[in-house]
């Protein structure tokens, strides 16, 4: 039987061991969370946050001692709970409840998003959690959009977390949809400050919709992962594949935690 091998250069397998690296330490990462007593956050949404959340923390964008992860899956719609607040030291999952999308974004599913001020709808990207204020809505906090062109606005257009009585098991009851911000990512009255407090201090938010023109285009999202993770998250043993082209030879290296631990080679006929 036939075999044949693509020939890969020794800059070509050092990306790939690095992208077999990450992408194993995400995987390793979700699958230890806790989702007990929650909605499951999706694996794909799951993996796009947390690459740009390595690269902020490598940037010394967001603290270094809270672990903190929130993500927002504006794919799903109002009545699903959609906002995920993890510990991702712990594995948990913190809190996992409603949040609105802006008044412009769409109805129950959001469909538009912008950057523009008065333009009521939702920003898609990486946010920083900034001051605590006490304003309209009661406690609130402010958000730093950290991807230009698609939510550095944020600041000015007063884009901020806050309580809302349109956030509500008993507003979706009455309306089949929950109610809408002007932008900001409101969440359920009673969990607003406790919210807050877990996700103050400069910890990373992420707003996910599979919008082609961000995910080819946002920052923090494309930006190559450097350094990468210390520790992977277990000790399972990855297979990586590489053919060297000036001996002709298939090399199969067996990764643990990051290091070679064992090669075997095969001709590359």
């Amino acid at each position: 039987m036939a075999l044949s091998f693509n020939i890969v250069s020794a800059s070509d397998a050092n990306a790939v061991s690095e992208s077999a690296r990450i992408e194993r330490y995400i995987t390793s990462l979700y699958n230890n969370i806790s989702f007990r007593n929650s909605e499951k956050l999706s694996y794909e949404v799951f993996s796009t946050a947390m690459r740009g959340y390595l690269n902020l923390r490598n940037a010394g964008k967001i603290s270094q001692e809270k672990q903190i992860l929130t993500i927002c899956d504006f794919n799903q719609p109002s009545t699903f709970a959609r906002m995920w607040v993890i510990d991702l030291g712990l594995r948990k999952v913190l809190y996992n409840n409603y949040v609105a999308h802006g008044q412009a974004t769409g109805e129950d599913c959001a469909m538009k998003f912008s950057n523009r001020k008065n333009s009521h709808q939702s920003s898609l990207g990486f946010y920083v959690t900034s001051e605590i204020y006490t304003g309209e809505h009661g406690t609130s906090m402010r958000l730093e959009g950290m991807d230009n062109g698609f939510n550095d606005a944020a600041y000015d257009r007063d884009i901020v977390i806050h309580g809302a009585d349109y956030v509500s098991d008993k507003y979706i009851k009455e309306n089949e949809r929950l109610g809408r911000s002007w932008g900001c990512p409101a969440v359920p009255e009673k969990l607003a400050v406790p919210i807050i407090n877990t996700i103050s201090e400069g910890t990373c938010l992420f707003i996910y919709y599979p919008d082609k023109k961000y995910l080819a285009n946002g920052y923090w999202l494309n930006k190559k992962i450097s350094p990468l993770p210390d520790v992977l998250a277990n000790d399972d043993m990855l297979p990586l594949e590489i053919t060297h082209p000036s001996a002709r030879v298939k090399t199969i290296q067996y990764l643990h935690n990051g290091k070679v631990d064992s090669v075997i080679s095969l001709p590359a006929r």
